[in-house]
């Protein structure tokens, strides 16, 4: 593929320009008679860029994993073209109540999911039709479209589909190209779920595209998607709940500009339904997160998705076409921006207001807590541009997060301060919320998401203002310091920890682990302190070397010592110090896991830990020799009960009993509680026979009595367990399901207590927070020689539960 230009100045006859090529000419074939794989869409966008250097602007905005390009289009008016920066300029002014802009901006998005793919097809249509048949759209309106969020997704699913598709291509549903593998399009690289990573950006894909996105927050921001074939199409208005934040313009637009959908809609006699299923709660997502920054975000979705194809029949005896839910996606793009041409002066007027005069209850929140967390907190801070400042040795009053209940926080000059006096103060609330209020409870997605308590942190919303200083300065030094110590002490309290140990280990370097607390030259050490000595290293050729600059890497305080022999506690000799294994990981893939939560642990070894993991996929499992393995992960999944059949399950029984370390997350426990040996047991869960789940119109309602849609509760810690090293007493777990589990004997590191099951934030029904009333989150059994890890909750969700992951490390290194 030839280079990207940003912005190419080149005259052209008009007889080129009147002459420029549609999708269907330029490719070779007829639009939505193949699908197009990435690099003919970006060849094509590179087209009309060339063709048109003074109304259309091509910007390569990154890559991907798997090094595909990340596009974003501009085009507008030959004027507009060239005062874009101008314009860019005075729309941000909007945000500080200054400037008199006069355009709008409008951000299309296609293809967050891979296998939603019809969505990049019709971006190609529409891009053509606004520069040449709708160009009248553009006077007043700056279009930006992204032609696929998600390349690497789209490319497998394309590649998967002409590789098995009939030719031609068969309607019939049953066929092998309507019915994808297990690793699917819809994820990126590593198996996320782009379209709840807005918020989170925990993936390279969506923190290049918000660097672009914070330079422009557009007016009006669409995403493209599909749903199930038997769909029809859907547009806004979306449905309950909304964020009490959401304002009454926001709402009313999203109406104005379904009534114009359904206006073309209804002319050409397509179905579709408005109001129903897509919320606006959840703040990851890509009608979410633009509504919160003031624009107006919104969902489409065509009937379709992975299993469409080129064709396929629905159960009414129709034939749904790529050519079909092309036109459509096509038809809602170009009704977003005829509405948006013409509404201009109010969507600038109600995009400054957006930005004025915010009375949140809360007007700034106090953070206190390990200074790795908090850096890590103010890493995301920057990079959704929310400005933060520092505290005093002052005490605040407010609502603790902690106690759920209004009381005092004493601050320091490291204590992080969030205002909600900033441009970003509606983001600010809707992130930093004690928890949301929810107008239904019947949502699509999460009801809870607190960063203070996905970060772990001691903190305290206050409802008076807040004098804020500058960031402390920082006299921490790292290193070594003296190369000729007996030893190296660290603390072991955040992810940063371990993946300082991670480092270490890559190397060879040998570090031991305290079992028991212990004090040495006057400072006291916790349970899990790593402890890295001169002559347990003496023939690693530049041993001080690579931990002088691994202390520096991960900013990782060490304190040298010259002396195994403490004040009190253990010596460093003692059977109470552990030497942590340089382990090799292995983790299931395949049919019996979900992709998300294998892509969540896959990303936390390769992104995060650094640290290398084997793949172990089912179709093979039953040949492989485990005694080659360490630690063996089983990721939640839906196909475990077939799996884990009784020559599996004693297969990894005796590896386990011989040394190994199972660590067992969500269903795959369910199964293994059935079977001898493991000792975890479901909750016995009696019946509530008031439920009519037959009731005619009412099932859903009735349903959620048992569900918890993603809930945050405050659980009791066992931090002498291995398992939690590194915490305090509670921890805030994130609840996605009414799984429940009996406390282990001696085992039980993470659990709910008595009278602990109702959620601090977010919603559980009420039969459902009977069911997990004192029940095990997280805990260990001894197996012979060997550990089982069993993680009810996922630590790694989404990978933006941040205080969750050290559980998953320790699991890892300390838990032998």
């Amino acid at each position: 593929m030839k280079k990207l230009l940003p912005l190419l100045f080149v005259t052209l006859p008009f007889f080129l320009i009147a002459q420029l090529k549609s999708p269907s000419e330029f490719l070779g074939y007829e639009l939505g008679s193949q699908f197009t794989r990435h690099h003919q869409v970006v060849d094509y966008y590179q087209y009309l860029a060339d063709a048109e250097p003074k109304r259309m602007k091509l910007l390569e905005y990154g890559k991907t994993n798997e090094r595909r390009p990340l596009i974003l289009a501009f085009i507008s008016t030959e004027q507009n073209m060239q005062n874009l920066e101008q314009i860019r300029e005075e729309h941000l002014k909007s945000t500080k109540g200054e400037g008199s802009p006069d355009k709008a901006i409008v951000w299309l998005s296609y293809n967050v999911h891979g296998n939603e793919s019809v969505s990049t097809e019709a971006s190609m249509q529409t891009i053509y039709d606004l520069l040449t048949s709708k160009s009248n759209y553009l006077e007043n309106t700056v279009v930006i479209m992204d032609p696929c969020i998600n390349p690497d997704g789209r490319d497998r699913y394309v590649n998967w589909y002409n590789q098995y598709k009939n030719t031609p291509f068969n309607v019939d549903p049953n066929s092998k190209e309507h019915h994808e593998g297990w690793w699917n399009g819809r994820s990126n690289h590593y198996m996320f779920d782009l379209n709840r990573d807005w918020a989170w950006l925990t993936q390279i894909e969506s923190q290049q595209r918000l660097k672009q996105f914070n330079k422009w927050l557009p007016h009006v921001h669409v995403d493209f998607h599909e749903q199930g074939v038997n769909s029809p199409y859907y547009f806004a208005p979306a449905a309950e709940p909304f964020h009490e934040v959401i304002t009454d313009f926001q709402r009313e637009f999203q109406v104005t500009i379904g009534k114009n959908h359904a206006k073309y809609f209804d002319a050409n006699g397509w179905f579709y339904f408005t109001k129903e299923v897509f919320d606006l709660l959840y703040p990851s997502y890509g009608d979410t997160y633009p509504i919160y920054n003031g624009g107006i975000g919104m969902t489409y979705e065509q009937g379709g998705g992975g299993r469409g194809g080129l064709g396929i029949l629905t159960d009414i005896g129709d034939t749904l076409t790529l050519k079909d839910r092309i036109a459509h996606h096509h038809t809602t793009g170009l009704s977003t921006v005829e509405v948006a041409s013409g509404n201009v002066e109010r969507l600038n007027d109600e995009f400054k207001k957006f930005y004025q005069n915010k009375n949140y209850k809360y007007k700034n929140y106090v953070l206190n807590g390990d200074t790795d967390k908090l850096e890590k907190l103010t890493d995301l801070l920057d990079k959704h541009e929310i400005e933060y400042g520092y505290g005093s040795n002052t005490t605040y009053k407010g609502f603790r997060y902690n106690t759920s209940k209004s009381g005092s926080l004493r601050g320091s000059n490291n204590s992080l301060i969030v205002s909600t006096d900033q441009p970003k103060a509606t983001l600010v609330k809707v992130l930093f919320e004690p928890n949301a209020k929810l107008s239904d409870s019947v949502t699509y997605d999460i009801t809870a998401w607190s960063l203070p308590y996905a970060y772990g942190l001691d903190a305290l919303a206050t409802e008076s203002n807040i004098q804020k200083t500058t960031a402390p300065q920082k006299t921490e030094e790292f290193g070594i310091g003296k190369s000729d110590s007996y030893a190296y002490i660290g603390d072991w309290n955040s992810i940063k920890d371990a993946q300082f140990l991670a480092a270490l280990l890559n190397e060879n370097i040998r570090v031991r682990y305290s079992k028991k607390p212990f004090k040495i030259n006057g400072t006291d050490y916790d349970r899990g302190s790593l402890i890295v000595t001169k002559s347990d290293n003496k023939y690693i050729d530049g041993f001080t070397k690579i931990l002088d600059a691994a202390s520096k890497k991960f900013h990782k305080k060490l304190t040298p010592v010259n002396t195994g022999f403490v004040d009190s506690g253990k010596d460093f000799g003692s059977g109470y110090v552990g030497v942590i294994k340089n382990l090799k990981i292995a983790a299931l893939s395949g049919n019996p896991t979900s992709t998300l939560r294998f892509g969540e642990i896959w990303h936390f070894f390769e992104q995060q830990l650094n640290y290398p993991i084997s793949v172990l996929d089912e179709s093979y499992f039953n040949r492989v020799d485990l005694t080659e393995y360490d630690v063996l992960i089983l990721p939640d999944g839906r196909g475990y009960r077939s799996f884990l059949n009784e020559m599996t399950t004693n297969k990894i029984a005796e590896w386990v009993r011989g040394g190994g370390k199972l660590i067992a997350m969500g269903n795959s426990i369910g199964m293994l509680s059935k079977q001898k040996g493991f000792n975890i047991k479901e909750k016995e869960q009696k019946k509530d026979t008031t439920i009519n789940m037959d009731a005619f119109d009412s099932t859903e309602r009735e349903y959620i009595k048992s569900a918890i849609t993603g809930a945050i509760f405050k659980a009791n810690v066992d931090n002498t367990n291995p398992l939690a090293y590194g915490y305090n007493d509670t921890y805030f777990t994130l609840k996605l399901g009414n799984s429940a589990y009996n406390y282990l004997d001696g085992g039980s590191a993470v659990y709910l207590s008595k009278g602990a099951n109702k959620p601090v934030s977010g919603f559980a029904g009420s039969e459902a927070q009977k069911r997990i009333a004192e029940s095990l989150i997280f805990g260990t059994q001894r197996m012979g020689r060997g550990q089982v890890i069993y993680m009810v909750d996922n630590p790694l969700f989404r990978g933006f539960w941040e205080n969750g992951k050290l559980f998953f490390a320790n699991a890892l290194f300390m838990v032998n």
